[in-house]
């Protein structure tokens, strides 16, 4: 899909061609729109679909008559748990005129934009509106940061009751969000370092400005992910250590159970050996089946009672 915006007095509006001061916006554009702009604006067609590639990877690239710079975006999976998300590519190419975005999904990083939900964001300030985008993408890392911390510590209260293995597998795919947040931070970090040494790009006093603010808080961001990264971990190996301590408990208390029922079967079994009645304690008493199990009982009560003592039972 296409759509074309122009900031006019102030305001946002939809504009019917491709002129100069416009906001390009593709999302998933099919190929006729891509070969539309490219032709339009002599832009290649693969630097327009290199967006659209989920294995693109963040760079700038300063090509003839246009700039070309692709950052990882965060966007939550589909059908999946909560605070499981991954990366995509957004593409932003600069040219002399116009500014354009490619994204393959339809993201807030964009779509506040369009929805005027940004202030001072105007379509002719083409820089600006570069930093906006990255600084819009870098504070929803940080709130998908949190949401993912929030997540964890929730799975953390299942501790103290039973684990299911859902739980294992949404700790993991959490932790597996953070590697993705930690490689796509790094990366955009690397585009901004980038972008400041650049003197093609036409740089003002306050986009710098905001360009040092962009990258105060990628860094944060980069930051923020290490630690929750380290928090995870760690929540991993307790929830590890409880699964073998629960395991070595369980298989203390089968051991002694066993035990206790040998006793008995040890008893019984002496009682049934095929020998002389005579030689067999009890065995000429009508009470001696009695007595037998009386003292067999007694025999397993001081068992479980050292047992207890020592803490296996």
């Amino acid at each position: 899909m296409m759509a074309i915006y122009e900031t006019v007095e102030r305001r946002l509006t939809r504009a019917e061609d491709i002129h100069e001061g416009v906001w390009v916006c593709l999302t998933a554009p099919d190929a006729e729109e891509v070969r539309e702009v490219s032709c339009q604006l002599d832009i290649e067609p693969a630097d327009l679909r290199a967006a659209l590639d989920p294995e693109e990877s963040a760079r700038i690239s300063l090509e003839d008559g246009y700039t070309l710079i692709i950052v990882d975006i965060p966007v939550k999976v589909r059908d999946a748990g909560e605070g499981i998300y991954t990366t995509i590519p957004l593409g932003i190419l600069l040219t002399q005129s116009l500014i354009i975005t490619v994204c393959s999904v339809d993201t807030p990083v964009v779509s506040d934009f369009a929805s005027c939900r940004v202030r001072g964001f105007s379509t002719r300030k083409k820089m600006r509106f570069v930093y906006q985008l990255l600084y819009r993408a870098a504070t929803m890392y940080q709130q998908e940061l949190r949401l993912i911390d929030r997540r964890r510590q929730e799975l953390e209260k299942h501790l103290t009751g039973t684990l299911r293995d859902s739980d294992l597998m949404e700790l993991h795919g959490l932790e597996s969000t953070l590697v993705y947040f930690a490689t796509s931070l790094r990366a955009n970090n690397t585009v901004l370092d980038r972008l400041t040494r650049y003197k093609r790009l036409e740089q003002y006093p306050d986009d710098m400005e905001l360009l040092d603010d962009v990258i105060v808080e990628i860094r944060q961001a980069i930051e923020m992910t290490g630690i929750y990264r380290d928090d995870i971990k760690g929540t991993r190996e307790l929830f590890s250590s409880i699964l073998d301590n629960r395991l070595n408990n369980a298989m203390k208390y089968l051991t002694s159970i066993t035990l206790l029922v040998a006793l008995p079967t040890l008893i019984s079994g002496l009682y049934g050996m095929n020998v002389n009645a005579a030689g067999m304690p009890f065995a000429g008493s009508p009470y001696g089946f009695a007595i037998v199990c009386g003292f067999t009982l007694a025999v397993c009560a001081v068992a479980a009672w050292i047992l207890h003592k020592k803490h296996m039972l």
